[in-house]
């Protein structure tokens, strides 16, 4: 599955950090680089949320600084990426789940600290679009 450290956390230097939560979890990074998306890259890659609120300041904020991106592996990556991701805003992680990574190291419900896959075809998409 891919997981990417968003600009938030990375700015802020987890990297490191969520790294070795990453792998004390027992997932595998098989690959791993910095990137900075472009705007049309950001686009495409969200392109499910095309039309919707957030859409144009995600697509922007996503593109205006590096990020981190791995593709993770381990049996069940997708699930058990999710789940230690936590929910996607972060002050609900917090509460329901205040040892995954958003809880820990996210602001708010887009500055969110990290990014994962959320199917296997979504998986291979986005590994496609960030590590071409």
């Amino acid at each position: 599955t891919l997981a990417l450290i968003k600009p938030d956390a990375y700015a802020a230097g987890h990297l490191e950090a969520i790294k070795e939560r990453i792998t004390a979890e027992g997932f595998h990074i098989a690959r791993e680089k910095q990137v900075r998306l472009t705007v049309d890259t950001a686009r495409q890659f969200y392109k499910e949320h095309e039309g919707k609120p957030f859409y144009e300041e995600l697509t922007a904020w996503m593109s205006s600084a590096p990020i981190y991106a791995m593709v993770l592996e381990k049996e069940n990556a997708i699930a058990a990426w999710r789940e230690l991701m936590g929910p996607t805003n972060s002050e609900k992680a917090r509460e329901e789940a205040p040892e995954s990574i958003r809880a820990l190291f996210g602001t708010d419900g887009s500055q969110n600290a990290v990014h994962g896959s959320d199917a296997v075809e979504s998986a291979r998409r986005e590994i496609d679009l960030v590590f071409k």
